[in-house]
């Protein structure tokens, strides 16, 4: 049996992004699944499909900060919640960010995992500023790049090829059917599912034919 293609789509403003984004890499190597990170902006989802963040709508918006917090701890994902949590939401661009990871994907993918990581971390715990060049490149040098790789990537974000890239990925994910984040696509036999939430991988487990052992997967040892 072939392996199912899972896409995350995600941005690094959205935390619910961030919790799915860490339980699919610790099933990326436990379920029969070839996980393919997707970076696009959700700035451009929310225009084109008339969604409002949480922050807009007060109830939600109230609800929102116990339930991350719950499901921080529930899925052991460092993530922490600032009281000014919603100016930071809605007065920082990510494009610059999503065109950086748009960037290092075309050029050094192996980076990805990684640097998508250290944004979450810069952004969601140590609640620090991400939009400037000066904290990308800092981001960057957590993720272990070298100052020059991380330098010609950033200078590589205003190109056309990473701008178009990231708008593409940004306009598949609305093909899918997505209108938030994170949005998970898997593949099977030829018919893409959309999965919105970081709370639907148990039946994304379910529709894959895949064992759900809970966000903090143990992988039973093999008997000797």
């Amino acid at each position: 049996m072939g392996r199912t293609r899972v896409e995350l789509f995600y941005d690094v403003v959205s935390p619910y992004s961030w919790l799915g984004f860490e339980v699919l890499c610790r099933y990326q190597h436990i379920w029969n699944i070839d996980l393919c990170f997707r970076p696009a902006f959700l700035g451009g989802i929310m225009q084109a499909t008339g969604n409002k963040p949480p922050a807009m709508l007060p109830k939600r918006g109230e609800y929102m900060l116990k339930d991350v917090k719950r499901m921080a701890k529930y899925y052991q994902v460092p993530l922490k919640i600032s009281g000014d949590i919603f100016q930071r939401i809605l007065g920082t661009n990510t494009l610059a960010a999503m065109r950086f990871l748009t960037a290092i994907d075309m050029a050094q993918p192996r980076y990805l995992e990684p640097l998508s990581r250290e944004f979450w971390i810069r952004f969601w715990s140590q609640h620090e500023d991400i939009s400037q060049p000066e904290n990308i490149l800092a981001v960057a040098r957590q993720a272990g790049l070298s100052s020059e790789v991380a330098q010609k990537q950033l200078e590589m974000i205003s190109s056309p090829a990473v701008k178009n890239r990231l708008k593409e990925t940004t306009e598949e994910a609305m093909k899918y059917g997505a209108f938030g984040m994170p949005a998970v696509v898997a593949h099977l036999d030829g018919e893409p599912q959309l999965f919105f939430g970081s709370d639907r991988l148990e039946l994304l487990s379910s529709v894959i034919g895949e064992k759900w052992l809970g966000p903090v997967p143990s992988v039973p040892r093999p008997k000797m």
